[in-house]
């Protein structure tokens, strides 16, 4: 899975400000008590680059379902001189050795749960791998950008060394945002490697979310914009972080 995705998904993603995620991130967990050198277990963790800069705080392992991506992060862990564990893992069946203080599911990994009873699969394994007073931090593509910044339509990027179209669909009967990319990217020898990827995430309105989060058995839920104290209405990405309660 992902295999040929995975050689250029950091390309696609350099812009994303991923040491400000962890010092949100971090904000978040620390305003819920999970204080440094906590365990920390990131799901959908995938080319490591949440998973880095948070290992500076935490004793954190990285899980993903693709193991492309997985020896990406564990490369470029060696790279940064972090001793980070990472682990092929389907967070619909997260399986940890040992409780863990905290569980993370960020950039987008929850808008892949896309099949009927996914969200609720993956929350119930969260809450099994806490620690008792633990917490689930996890983030959600809104509604608002599935259906109306995405929505259905064509995008374009050229760059120099890589090149893309992205033909996205919304699906209002399912609440699913289909995508379609073909992605071309430059070798050393100037040729280019042409991909096909496809994506699917399920929009998961506040309100529902919520009401998952409850029937998994969590409480003290805390919600937050994109990197911002109050959420709009208007907003792309939303923060919720949960707890496991202590008795």
């Amino acid at each position: 899975m992902y295999t040929a995705f995975a050689s250029v998904y950091d390309r696609l993603m350099q812009d994303v400000p991923y040491e400000d995620w962890a010092s949100f991130y971090r904000d978040i967990l620390q305003g819920m008590g999970i204080a440094d050198g906590s365990a920390v277990a990131e799901c959908a963790c995938g080319t490591g680059n949440l998973t880095i800069p948070l290992s500076r705080h935490y004793r954190i392992t990285g899980l993903d379902i693709s193991q492309d991506m997985l020896s990406l992060a564990a490369g470029k862990a060696r790279n940064a001189g972090r001793d980070i564990r990472f682990v092929r893992q389907d967070m619909r069946a997260l399986s940890l050795h040992k409780p863990v203080d905290a569980v993370l599911c960020t950039c987008d990994g929850f808008n892949y749960l896309a099949a009927p009873g996914d969200a609720q699969r993956f929350l119930q394994a969260a809450f099994e791998a806490l620690r008792p007073g633990g917490v689930l931090a996890l983030d959600i593509s809104t509604l608002h950008k599935l259906r109306t910044t995405l929505g259905t339509g064509v995008r374009t990027l050229v760059d120099d060394d890589i090149a893309y179209i992205w033909h996205s669909r919304w699906c209002p009967e399912e609440y699913l945002c289909r995508m379609e990319l073909t992605i071309f990217a430059r070798r050393a020898d100037g040729t280019y490697d042409r991909i096909e990827e496809s994506q699917v995430q399920r929009a998961y309105p506040q309100a529902d979310v919520t009401r998952l989060l409850y029937e998994a058995g969590f409480t003290d839920m805390i919600w937050r914009g994109d990197c911002t104290h109050t959420p709009r209405p208007d907003e792309a990405r939303l923060h919720v972080a949960a707890r496991k309660p202590s008795t």
